[in-house]
């Protein structure tokens, strides 16, 4: 029996993608834990008195991020309309409000939509280790209990 090269070179390839695969570099993104208290220590020093919020990435793939959002005050309910959102209660204590409608919708750029208030939501108590998931276009508003609201959070694009 004759092999031909080109079926012989064929096979090679074949074999050779698994093992390219496994050798190629991993593009995950990771923090440890004590690089996230790194990361809010220096957030937290960099906070300008009276300053109610702020936001930094802690890890990225692309366009995609896990961002640490420390919260001092309140901001205005939010509607993200392609974006859901999913955070992690890091620290501190705070309320949720999502659902319902929000009236006088007011467009700050593509990705968010703010409001005065939210009727007809529910409203929820949030503690270090409480997952949140917001879907796209869904109201929500995040209330702090105490000195700040600490958390992990992603939006994901809508659907996914």
């Amino acid at each position: 029996m004759k092999i031909l090269p080109s079926a012989l070179a064929a096979a090679a390839l074949l074999f050779a993608l698994p093992a390219a695969a496994q050798t190629a570099a991993d593009p995950t993104s990771f923090a440890t834990a004590k690089e996230v208290q790194a990361q809010l220590k220096t957030m937290l020093a960099e906070m300008k008195p009276g300053q109610g919020f702020a936001w930094k990435p802690l890890v990225r793939d692309g366009s995609n991020n896990a961002a640490i959002e420390i919260w001092k005050k309140p901001g205005k309910p939010a509607v993200h309309p392609d974006q859901a959102e999913y955070a992690i209660v890091l620290e501190g204590a705070g309320t949720l409000v999502s659902g319902g409608t929000m009236p006088d919708r007011e467009i700050r750029n593509p990705t968010l939509v703010e409001g005065s208030r939210i009727d007809g939501g529910t409203t929820r108590t949030l503690a270090p280790g409480d997952v949140i998931l917001v879907p796209a276009g869904v109201p929500h508003w995040f209330g702090i209990t105490g000195e700040r609201l600490v958390l992990l959070g992603i939006k994901l694009p809508k659907g996914q």
